[in-house]
């Protein structure tokens, strides 16, 4: 469970297939050795594809609470520069959107559950390869 970090950044493969990115910004509080405590927090990249990424485009915008389930995938690429970077990034399998709704008593919690079918998992790991 985290916040965006900004905004999702929507875009394509050269198939056709529908893909988003976006930062998630996750908070934990820790000793700070003397006895207090601090936040920590630390930044994800995450990855939705097909229909979770038309939803995670319509619906995400930066600083919205979300919790998501997905598995964590590493990859590595070359810069313009000949540079090797790895990257390790949350290929989102489902999505919670955790918002406050403006209702006219105030506010109430909406929950808004996205779920990726098991069919589309093995599709989604074959077309991988084409946005890499």
């Amino acid at each position: 469970m985290g916040h965006l970090a900004a905004d999702p950044e929507a875009r394509q493969t050269k198939e056709g297939i529908h893909v988003v990115s976006f930062p998630m910004a996750t908070n934990k509080m820790v000793n700070d050795g003397s006895g207090g405590k601090k936040e920590v927090v630390d930044f994800h990249r995450v990855i939705a594809w097909r229909s979770l990424a038309d939803i995670s485009a319509q619906y995400l915008q930066k600083g919205m609470a979300v919790y998501l389930e997905g598995r964590l995938m590493n990859r590595s690429f070359d810069d313009k520069n000949g540079n090797k970077h790895y990257r390790t990034e949350i290929i989102a399998d489902s999505l919670n959107i955790l918002t406050w709704k403006r209702t006219a008593k105030g506010g109430e919690l909406a929950i808004k559950d996205f779920s990726e079918d098991k069919e589309k998992e093995q599709i989604m790991d074959d077309s991988l390869v084409a946005v890499a």
